[in-house]
């Protein structure tokens, strides 16, 4: 995709902090990261979300997501790590090109320090399931 940002860097077009790069996936520094070593991984395809992605494809970069993560938790001497992938624009997705955020975490840091999670009400969760089974 000639306008996406991330092709453009896999197209050499836009400079990177590489950190790994195979023929399945690129990663490397976010540029506005939220912690020290915040790193973005995605796959060479262009490919816009995680359900958009084929089977085969999303097992190559889950096979590598696990080592890279570890690299860059080992390197920040972090105590923990997220992996985030926001699909959609509701969800935070800025660059429709499929990527995960590998974010390194220090006990105490206040990222995310707040889920605002809820209690489904009365007969609700067997909505939800049936209507997920619908979509499978």
């Amino acid at each position: 995709m000639s306008s996406c940002i991330f092709c453009k860097i896999l197209a050499g077009e836009i400079p990177a902090a590489k950190i790994y790069e195979d023929d399945v996936v690129l990663a490397f520094l976010d540029i506005g990261p939220i912690s020290d070593g915040h790193t973005l991984m995605m796959p060479r395809q262009h490919i816009e979300t995680l359900h958009d992605c084929p089977s085969d494809i999303l097992g190559q970069i889950c096979s590598r997501l696990g080592k890279i993560a570890g690299a860059v938790a080992k390197a920040m001497n972090s105590d923990g790590y997220n992996v985030l992938c926001n699909n959609g624009g509701a969800a935070g997705q800025v660059v429709e090109h499929l990527h995960f955020h590998i974010i390194p975490r220090k006990t105490g840091d206040k990222l995310f320090h707040h889920w605002p999670s809820y209690k489904y009400r009365q007969g609700q969760t067997e909505d939800i399931v049936t209507s997920i089974k619908k979509n499978l």
